[in-house]
Parts: structure tokens; sequence; C-alpha cells
């Protein structure tokens, strides 16, 4: 395991194709609980040697039945405090947790994104409406966006979670844009951020006089969208919201 991450960091360190790098196995499997915790230091100790290369990591996709009680209890907070991950996938055990509601803190400080799978965490792990932590993440203030998780096997797409999300949750327009908004702040894509303060929905000062979706733009705010790729892809959002 040690080999192949200390590859994976080499190659995301050399090939701008490769934007991060996450384990793909079940984290319930037998020895991914029994070396969960030797698995993030090693993440941990290969970041530092790569410092720019980033990490997303599935950590809390448990639930109770599935595996024991104390396997519950720490896999978020180590992929946060020990491996560092900038993204954490599904993160369904939150409440069941030693000091959750620090590790929300910890998680909405550092700004570190949460991708909520709704159908998947049904039909896997049979969690969904009231048991699901996604109010609990958002009432907290960590960055939330949302996945499909694996379209082929729920036969589902993105539309259909956000569908979810609403009718679940009642959230409104403006949460739905967020979630939105988040996937883009919180991706892997290269250059700076369109946005000054993004709960505020303020852009940066040089675009903050032009309009999303118009035909010319001023000088300053067109060469920040042109030095940023992820600025770009936030600017064509906002101009299509605008639409």
């Amino acid at each position: 395991v040690f080999a192949q991450l200390a590859f994976a960091f080499a190659l995301a360190s050399a090939d701008a194709r490769v934007v991060g790098l996450n384990l793909v196995a079940p984290e319930d499997d037998p020895v991914a609980l029994r070396d969960y915790q030797l698995h993030m230091r090693m993440i941990g100790w290969l970041s530092k040697q790569w410092p720019t290369v980033n990490v997303a990591l599935h950590a809390g996709e448990l639930t109770q039945g599935l595996t024991p009680p104390e396997t519950l209890r720490h896999h978020i907070r180590d992929a946060v405090e020990i491996a560092g991950a900038k993204r954490i996938g599904h993160g369904v055990a939150i409440g069941y947790e030693d000091h959750a509601a620090q590790t929300l803190a910890i998680m909405r400080a550092r700004r570190v994104a949460v991708e909520v799978c709704l159908t998947s965490n049904d039909v896997i792990l049979g969690v969904s409406g009231k048991h699901h932590p996604l109010p609990t993440y958002l009432a907290a203030g960590v960055p939330v966006t949302l996945a499909s998780d694996d379209e082929g096997v729920s036969r589902i797409d993105l539309s259909h979670e956000y569908l979810r999300a609403a009718q679940t949750y009642q959230l409104n327009y403006a949460q739905l844009k967020q979630l939105s908004r988040n996937s883009l702040e919180y991706s892997f894509l290269p250059g700076e951020s369109l946005w000054r303060n993004l709960a505020r929905s303020q852009v940066i000062a040089v675009c903050s006089q032009d309009a999303p979706g118009a035909k010319a733009l001023s000088p300053r705010c067109a060469h920040a969208l042109g030095s940023s790729e992820k600025a770009q892809r936030q600017w064509q959002l906002e101009a299509a919201f605008r639409e």
C-alpha cells in the first residue's frame, strides 16, 4: 500500500492530468479497518514530501451493523487530521465519531469539503432521510457538495441527487446554488478562485463591476479569468445562473 501511495503522489506531482489521489476499496473491508490509521499516517507523511498533491479520501462510509461500533469513532477525524484530506467522501458516520462537533469545526475552519452521496448512502448503507447527516454538515457550516458516487451502479445522475436533496430536506434555491458553487470552489481545478467571499456571494474586486454572461469584460477581469481555469468555470456557472 505504501509503495502504491508513493507512486500515486509522484505521478500526481509529475503529471498535471492527475489531479489528486484517493483510496478505492470498501471502507469496511477487514484490512481497511485493521490498518486504517496506518494508511492515514502513510498519506500524511507522503503529503509532507509532496505538499502540492491533492488528497481526497472516502471516510465514514460506515454505519451501525456494518462494522463493529469502535470502527465508527475516528475515520473522518483521522482522514482530516492525520492524512490531511482536502475533501471527504460520504462522511456518513460523523454522528458516531468521538468529538464529532470538534471535527465539524475543524472541517469548517480548514474548508474541508464533504461529498454527500444521498442515493448511494441509502442503497448501500441504508441511511437516508432524518438519519442522514446532510443537515448536520450544513448547520455546522462545513462546505457541502453533492455527488452521485457511482451513476452506473445506482442508475442515477447528479440532477437526481439535487432533486432528492431538495425534496427530502426542503433546500431552497439559494442553498442549491451554494451546493453547485461549492462543487467548483472545492474542486482541484488549477488557478485562483473567482470568489473573494463565497458565503456572501462576493466575487474578486477586479470583476465586481462585470456581469456574468456579458459579451465584453473589463481588461482586469478578463486577465484574472484568463489566468485561472477555476475562475473561468466559476464565471461560466454564474452566467448560467443569470440566464
